[in-house]
């Protein structure tokens, strides 16, 4: 009999269930593209959108409602740059449809620098800086660069895509994680005692499942006063969004709950004299996770795509505060549509993230269950 290789001898193989986990995640590879998009979106808009945005937030500029800029390698005359650059702007205006809008002038020529200084702000919130990813270093007050273009205020509107879908995706993980936090205690309280108290449980859940999700939302979000500050707002639209969701996570927890207080190591823990809260919360509960993961997972994006539709419905956030949502909803109009249409330039964002994560929550539930069949 052929002798193992030393190398088979130096590395043993796992196999615990988060080893298998994670070899059947690797094989698939649409969910490891979902999970490196969220986390560079994560990262860039979450965490540094003020280094990566060239402009602040509600700095304004002259160039309204501008197209975006393109960005160029070669000149008018054909002449090959190293270094990007982009044509200034120059106002013009129709005297027959009496529109202003603007053109590029080959004639003004502004470079674009990496790690340049630029509107001050906060890193993380705390650190002071100046040094944004990109930028023009020209002294005259005209030099600017509008990767998508501005809104009708004058605004940069890529830093607003940054600014916004802040709020946007942490909406989503906030709001999910109260879900997860009510629908799971919830749940196994309704599966692990039973009787009237799962009576009760289950019709509130069942009340919840009997209103459409929008209109819902709407009722609760209209009464949410109109003098309250944005950060409040804010605050209590993420509750709302908890509050209507939670029903339906806390019914497949109680079903899980149901399947396991009978194992034996349910009844193990009994017979040590183990309470029902350690039971519920230290047995039982961490059973239900791999499941639960998976459902918030794929749950997150309704949340994002419910803050959007009520903030671009006027029921969300407002401004000051910029989402994505509320940019949507500056665009909503025939005249963004015909003329601007690239303030729809967030369409595409909020669909790379709800792609990024259908793909990850789909790996994620074929990798918890490595038992599974192929």
């Amino acid at each position: 009999m052929a002798k193992p290789s030393p190398e088979l001898k130096k590395k043993p193989i796992s196999q615990s269930y988060w080893s298998l986990v994670w070899w059947r995640f690797k094989k698939n590879k649409l969910a490891i593209v979902g999970g490196i998009l969220l986390i560079v979106m994560y990262f860039s808009f979450v965490a540094v959108p003020e280094f990566i945005s060239p402009y602040d937030l509600e700095r304004r500029s002259e160039y309204t409602e501008a197209r975006p800029q393109t960005i160029r390698f070669v000149d008018q005359n054909g002449k090959f740059h190293l270094r990007p650059f982009v044509y200034g702007l120059e106002r013009k205006v129709d005297p027959v449809a009496r529109r202003r809008s603007y053109v590029e002038n080959p004639d003004r020529v502004y470079e674009i620098y990496f790690f340049t200084k630029g509107d001050p702000y906060k890193l993380f919130g705390l650190i002071p800086a100046d040094i944004h990813l990109f930028g023009t270093k020209s002294d005259d007050p005209a030099a600017s660069v509008f990767i998508m273009g501005t809104d009708s205020l004058g605004r940069d509107y890529f830093s607003r895509i940054m600014y916004g879908g802040r709020l946007s995706l942490m909406i989503g993980l906030i709001g999910q994680f109260l879900t997860l936090l009510l629908g799971s205690v919830l749940g196994a309280i309704s599966g692990y005692y039973g009787g009237r108290v799962d009576i009760i449980i289950q019709r509130v859940t069942e009340f919840l499942a009997a209103f459409p999700d929008i209109p819902l939302f709407m009722a609760l979000a209209a009464a949410i006063p109109a003098y309250w500050s944005p950060i409040l707002v804010y605050f209590m639209l993420t509750v709302i969004l908890a509050f209507v969701r939670w029903g339906g996570l806390a019914r497949q927890v109680r079903g899980l709950i149901l399947s396991l207080r009978e194992r034996e190591f349910v009844l193990a823990a009994k017979s040590f004299g183990a309470d029902d809260s350690r039971l519920m919360f230290r047995h039982l509960l961490p059973g239900t996770m791999s499941h639960v993961i998976v459902i918030a997972t794929l749950s997150i994006p309704g949340m994002i795509l419910a803050e959007t539709a009520l903030s671009w419905l006027g029921l969300g956030l407002r401004a000051p505060l910029t989402s994505w949502g509320v940019l949507l909803q500056e665009s909503m109009t025939v005249y963004a549509i015909r003329f601007a249409p690239w303030l729809l330039w967030t369409i595409p964002f909020l669909l790379i993230v709800i792609l990024a994560y259908n793909m990850l929550g789909d790996g994620l539930r074929d990798a918890l269950d490595p038992y599974g069949a192929r």
